[in-house]
């Protein structure tokens, strides 16, 4: 699968199919800090995804005063 992560952009080919929870383990992500985009949709971590999936990871950022 695709994998396009932010802040730096990079892509990256993840092979096999897993979970949105089991790819940001492998990929040394907190899931908390981040929300996942797959093929344009928001998902869950416990959503399934494919070797033809096009995954966008973005950074959760808040602010206030």
């Amino acid at each position: 699968m695709k994998v396009v992560l932010r802040n730096p952009k990079r892509e990256m080919e993840v092979a096999g199919a897993t979970t949105v929870n089991a790819l940001l383990v492998e990929l040394s992500i907190i899931p908390e800090s981040v929300i996942v985009i797959c093929n344009d949709e928001l998902v869950t971590h416990d959503t399934h995804l494919g070797d033809d999936d096009t995954v966008e990871i973005r950074s959760v950022t808040s602010g206030g005063a």
